[in-house]
């Protein structure tokens, strides 16, 4: 050994720790990615996890035959994981990007590739345990228990410090596609050093030179990579959106893009690669959202989500209006609200009205410590319920809170996804608000006249029409996206409530919008009766 066997076992647990946090760190990505471009986080969680720790065992059963050649064995595991993991990240966005083949469903092509990343990032890691084994009896000879004990205390610590710094360091600093490609970068040098370090005696000339090339083609690949990044974020990006995009931003809870509004352009705003609003019909969804539920006295209203200030502009057209508080968790979408011109010429600039109060915090969070009977409608604006990190603002416990806040005659007012494409979904969001002690009248309204839009013109539709029409024009120009052209349905599904019997939106009793009330149409005959509520223990909204 060229170091004293204490330093040589430091320096082989150290490169543990650097591999376990390396291999923690692909995990997490991939998890991350699956999440955002799929969209149910629990799902792609648990496929992800699964099939690592199961492909991790079958890597250790393979390492079992390099025992032998140790030292090779990990340089060249090392540098494949390196390259492998370091580019997983942008491979599968590449995927997303120029195919759009993900659809929301394991059933599409692109989905196999991501259990196939995982499969392969497993089997690395896996099969660095024996060889870390071997590599730490060849510095110094101890019984197996204690070696073993070393290596795990090493490999848990380091996986401990590569879980924290991704979501705390890696990802807001550097964002997804960078941060696997430094630590690839890190773990080539960690392995390539290590091995070529510290055990090149026990490498032949040739599998020193080779073990070389290797990791500095791995290193070059990774370091191109690096540099034309940004290039490749953008053309994916406009190859997603179209190549309109004015603003794309990634905040402390999602990343923001608009696209249009220039030249005659519609506008478009994606939130985490979602259509949320679509300027050619965003107006149906947010009338037929707010005007049926502004039926009665509306002095106090409190609009929960809604950061691009659309809910609040229909609100405000209503005379009697004193207060509307908005709730919105990403204070730099109701920036971007406030001041890019097109989203506040479309909002009608409301955030400059003395009457428009926000609130920055978690509408879950903020409902609990809101005062009771202190609002005369509810707004719920909120993310569709199939994406998991909404699931809590379409539970039983959520619309209890919401009850709470409501005063005598008070109406309630959600958005419950397109009825036409996923009627479960929309059905169990009636039963979980009746489940809270509220009366409900569910109803619906069409899209635009090309029966594109659906929920994902203003709905931020995870699994319908929302994907379809982010993904409209993926390998053209995007312009079917940016108009919201849907392959779902046609219609927005809606449910209104209150404590009493609501009565909904009539030219009688809405005579500001005629046209919008004979739009909307009462779907309370079809409700089904066997479909239990949602909480937040048991979440029942996947179809």
């Amino acid at each position: 050994m060229p170091v004293r066997p204490a330093t040589g076992r430091f320096l082989v647990l150290a490169g543990v720790f650097i591999c376990a946090a390396c291999g923690l760190v692909y995990e997490l990505e991939l998890v991350a990615l699956a999440s955002y471009l799929i969209g149910d986080s629990v799902t792609q969680a648990s496929v992800v996890l699964s099939v690592m720790v199961f492909a991790m065992g079958l890597g250790s059963l393979v390492a079992k035959r390099l025992r032998w050649r140790a030292a090779a064995g990990f340089g060249a595991v090392e540098a494949l994981l390196a390259l492998v993991g370091g580019s997983s990240a942008m491979a599968l966005y590449a995927v997303f990007a120029w195919t759009g083949d993900w659809g929301g469903a394991w059933e599409s092509g692109s989905s196999y590739l991501l259990v196939g990343f995982s499969l392969a990032i497993g089997l690395l890691i896996g099969a660095e345990v024996p060889l870390l084994m071997e590599l730490i009896q060849r510095v110094r000879r101890q019984d197996a228990g204690g070696a073993v004990a070393d290596l795990f205390a090493a490999d848990y610590v380091g996986a401990l410090v590569g879980g924290l710094a991704f979501p705390f360091l890696l990802l807001p600093l550097l964002g997804q596609l960078t941060a696997t490609l430094i630590t690839g970068t890190v773990n080539a040098v960690a392995g390539g050093a290590l091995v070529l370090g510290l055990f090149r005696q026990d490498l032949t000339r040739r599998c020193r030179w080779l073990l070389v090339v290797a990791n500095l083609v791995v290193l070059a690949l990774l370091a191109t990579a690096a540099v034309l990044v940004d290039d490749f974020e953008r053309a994916a990006r406009h190859a997603v959106y179209g190549k309109d995009v004015r603003v794309a931003i990634h905040t402390d809870v999602q990343e923001i893009v608009l696209t249009g509004g220039t030249d005659g352009r519609p506008l478009a705003l994606y939130l985490d690669g979602r259509l949320r609003v679509s300027a050619g019909d965003e107006r149906r969804y947010h009338e037929a959202l707010v005007h049926p539920a502004m039926n009665g006295p509306h002095a106090r209203v409190l609009v929960l989500g809604g950061g691009d200030g659309l809910a609040v502009r229909e609100v405000l057209r209503h005379d009697g209006v004193r207060r509307v508080d908005v709730v919105e968790l990403d204070t730099r979408l109701v920036e971007l609200a406030r001041t890019d011109r097109a989203l506040s010429e479309l909002n009608g600039h409301v955030y400059g009205d003395p009457r428009v109060r926000v609130v920055a915090a978690d509408a879950f969070g903020w409902l609990r410590r809101a005062p009771w009977g202190a609002y005369d409608v509810v707004v719920s604006d909120l993310p569709d319920p199939g994406i998991t990190s909404s699931t809590k603002l379409y539970s039983q416990e959520f619309y209890g809170l919401a009850r709470g806040i409501l005063a005598s005659g008070g109406r309630l007012v959600v958005h419950a996804g397109p009825l036409a494409s996923r009627p479960r979904t929309f059905w169990t969001v009636d039963a979980t608000v009746r489940a809270a002690g509220l009366r409900t009248a569910p109803y619906s309204a069409a899209g635009d006249d090309s029966g594109g839009g659906g929920d994902s013109a203003a709905g931020g539709d995870s699994g319908g029409g929302g994907d379809a029409a982010t993904r409209g024009d993926s390998a053209g120009d995007g312009d079917s996206a940016a108009r919201g052209d849907s392959a779902g349905g046609g219609d927005w599904g809606f449910v209104l409530a209150s404590r009493e019997w609501p009565q909904l939106c009539t030219p009688s009793g809405a005579p500001y919008v005629p046209s919008l009330c004979a739009g909307v149409r009462a779907v309370g005959g079809r409700r089904p009766t066997d479909l239990p509520p949602s909480t937040l223990v048991h979440p029942r909204y996947a179809d």
